[in-house]
């Protein structure tokens, strides 16, 4: 019976439009992805790496969101010129920011400066971090150097001074965690640490903070919970009374599927919670502890081209969790923004069906969305661009690629070789399928990487994606918009945008393609139907023709 829901479930997930639910407008506040974030009085959000907890602000003693992460220089620098990578990164605070709808974020300063670190340690790598409330004292305990800083305040807000350093190594046998995080548990309210082996990555670790022995703040225990392959983006959430650890793939700075684990307790035992979950070959060691599962709904953009960075549960009538994904763009070049927040969904691995009965998360990839806290409640934002990968910047590397991930193809899209070559991997003359833009051509179209259509024979091919309505968000029935960036030179027969729905096909030729500079094409009017849509770009040219395709986009326009 589990095997043929869960067929039936994936069948869904495909989309069968049958079984989607439109979602109304909600009057709430809007979330928009692949962009840098701005406080309501318009200052930049520098916040990585960091993590939302909800404390009671000592001026109102109301309850509210803080927000704390790292501001590094490099991001400043990106901000303003997106068209270089920059290889490494400095320190300038830890930011707090707070909120009372997790939309609307007001700066609270730099709760622990540059200043304060540097006057106890020389400069290096400060990171992945978290704050607890320990008695009446907050706790932020932060990733420095090769240890585990911790920095006191008797306010949310700060300042926070240094305490103590961690060395890890009588815990773990490192002196350094990996990647780090810190969860509080909304029903008992302690927190823990949440980390993984300093080399290699592959255990995963949990420890409660508390008061030690000696009456300072620090690590109570350790756990470990996982023991495969290498994790980073460690971090996890409770969902109606289940524990979930996640974490990243070994991508450097770059995006990566979501896996996760579950649990009844926060110490576990974690398991596998997918029936029938196809797991890939050689990716664990045979004396793996537990098998980590890809989110379902993660795979097509690896996460909305993010790592997880953390979560976040919202609680009221219902509970609702926030995937706040880390894309870390002055490191690896790779985005639009840092911080990617889309609602998880919950089905239930038994029905299939999706609901507060549901026990599988389900990552809702969405570039704009709004939310509703107060009444714990999520809908897909009119400007949602339903393309995923529309940026081409979800696979890190050359493609086709012989090395880890092993792949042919382009994520979230489909090649058809109508005529030419079909590249194949550990080929080196066979065609490429992506491009690594200079920094001229990162001015016009943001990000490392572009889709290429090439060959060095004459060629026709066709590179496109089906959108199509899920169980959580549908593609309504209306008018759309489909828009690309385009360059291209040599001699093309056929190059144009298309769209196709119900049996119709709308088009847009590109009779006058440019070599230089990037060109906005835009295909209107397109009807959709059904709940389903393909779009892409059909492209037939002689030997050496070249086209370059950036930033897709398809909306609705009415």
């Amino acid at each position: 019976m589990i095997r043929t829901n869960l067929i039936l479930l994936l069948a869904m997930l495909t989309g069968l439009a049958s079984c989607a639910v439109s979602q109304p407008e909600l009057p709430s506040a809007n979330i928009t992805n692949d962009c840098f974030w701005n406080c309501n009085d318009g200052t930049p959000i520098y916040s990585q790496g960091g993590g939302i907890f909800r404390f009671t602000d000592p001026a109102t003693q109301r309850e509210r969101y803080y927000w704390y992460g790292v501001h590094y220089k490099e991001a400043e620098i990106y901000a303003a010129d997106p068209s270089v990578t920059h290889e490494w990164n400095r320190f300038e605070s830890v930011t707090c920011y707070v909120s009372d709808n997790l939309t609307d974020w007001m700066p609270a300063g730099d709760v622990l400066t540059k200043e304060e670190v540097h006057a106890n340690t020389h400069p290096t790598w400060i990171g992945r971090l978290g704050v607890a409330k320990i008695d009446s004292v907050y706790a932020l305990l932060v990733q420095c150097g090769a240890q585990v800083l911790v920095c006191e305040s008797e306010s949310p807000t700060g300042p926070f001074r240094w305490a103590r350093l961690i060395d890890m190594t009588s815990w773990i046998g490192t002196s350094n965690t990996g990647d780090q995080t810190v969860f509080t548990d909304p029903d008992t309210g302690r927190s823990y640490l949440v980390y993984s082996y300093g080399r290699g990555r592959h255990r995963i670790y949990i420890s409660e903070i508390g008061r030690t022995a000696d009456g300072t703040i620090g690590l109570l225990d350790c756990t470990e919970v996982f023991a495969g392959a290498g994790r980073e983006g460690n971090c996890m959430f409770k969902y109606h009374g289940r524990y979930y650890l996640c974490a990243s793939n070994l991508y450097g700075w770059d995006g990566s599927y979501a896996y996760f684990l579950v649990a009844e307790d926060v110490k576990g035992p974690y398991r596998e919670i997918i029936a029938d979950y196809q797991r890939p070959v050689n990716e664990y060691p045979v004396n793996a502890k537990a098998w980590m599962q890809v989110m379902p709904g993660s795979k097509r953009d690896y996460a909305h081209i993010s790592q997880t960075g953390f979560f976040y549960t919202v609680r009221g009538a219902e509970e609702l969790v926030l995937y706040c994904g880390d894309r870390w763009a002055e490191f690896a070049g790779n985005g639009l923004g840092y911080n990617q927040w889309v609602p998880l969904s919950f089905f239930n691995q038994t029905t299939g069906e999706f609901g507060a009965d549901g026990d599988v998360p389900y990552f809702n990839s969405l570039s704009a969305w709004n939310l509703d806290a107060t009444n714990v409640k999520w809908s897909v934002a009119r400007e949602n661009n339903f393309v995923l990968n529309g940026s081409f910047e979800a696979d890190r590397r050359i493609i086709p690629l012989a090395e880890k991930p092993v792949q042919d193809f382009i994520t979230g899209w489909e090649i058809t070789y109508l005529k030419g070559a079909v590249p194949s991997v550990g080929d080196s003359s066979t065609p490429r399928l992506n491009y690594e833009k200079t920094r001229e051509e990162r001015v016009g179209a943001i990000g490392e990487k572009a889709l290429l259509i090439t060959d060095s024979i004459a060629f026709e091919r066709c590179v496109s994606q089906t959108i199509a309505s899920t169980p959580t968000v549908a593609l309504p029935d209306g008018t759309y918009t489909l828009e690309a960036k385009i360059k291209a030179d040599g001699e093309f027969l056929t190059l144009r945008l298309f769209a196709e729905s119900d049996g119709k096909t709308f088009a847009q030729e590109i009779t006058t393609p440019t070599p230089e500079d990037w060109q906005t094409v835009t295909l209107h009017g397109i009807k959709v139907r059904g709940g389903e849509a393909i779009v892409g770009i059909h492209a037939q040219g002689n030997a050496g023709a070249r086209c370059l395709v950036d930033d897709v986009t398809f909306t609705i326009s009415e």
